[in-house]
């Protein structure tokens, strides 16, 4: 967990940080090897150093290169969704923002591959109106999709 926390805490990093990150995608072989490796080094601090980074991201709109807030949409629904309480908080709530989420990943070939790696199949979301791609029919919660879409 604390990687991932570390994730998503990480978006608030600033402008000025960015040039370090160069080096990293040169090392870890690409951006995504990157984020991994500067989320596993965050990720060792403190966990109340990291809560406390995300709850300082919340009502903040720092963008950063590439980053809208759809994609902090993604990484807060995706990584979320598995140390959700579901009796404190209901997906519902959310609906609107997890299509938004689920159309980015979908249209995105940069970050997921979703159009790629999901080829011959239709996925259908039984919660809400949304469906994406062509072939045999998968069908399921719209949160559930997201996850699917962005693994």
């Amino acid at each position: 967990m604390g990687d991932v926390a570390a994730h998503v805490a990480l978006q608030n990093t600033t402008w000025a940080a960015m040039p370090r990150l160069v080096p990293e995608v040169v090392r870890s072989g690409g951006l995504n090897g990157a984020i991994q490796a500067v989320a596993r080094r965050h990720g060792q601090l403190p966990r109340d150093q990291i809560i406390a980074e995300i709850r300082d991201r919340i009502g903040v709109w720092r963008p950063l290169p590439t980053v809208t807030y759809r994609e902090s949409a993604i990484d807060y629904l995706v990584h979320g969704a598995g140390h959700r309480d579901p009796a404190r908080s209901s997906a519902a709530d959310a609906t609107d923002l997890t299509v938004l989420a689920a159309d980015r990943v979908w249209a995105s070939p940069r970050m997921f591959h979703a159009r790629r790696t999901l080829a011959g199949y239709r996925l259908v979301a039984t919660d809400t109106r949304w469906a994406a791609g062509q072939g045999q029919e998968v069908t399921g919660p719209i949160g559930a999709l997201l996850c699917r879409l962005s693994n």
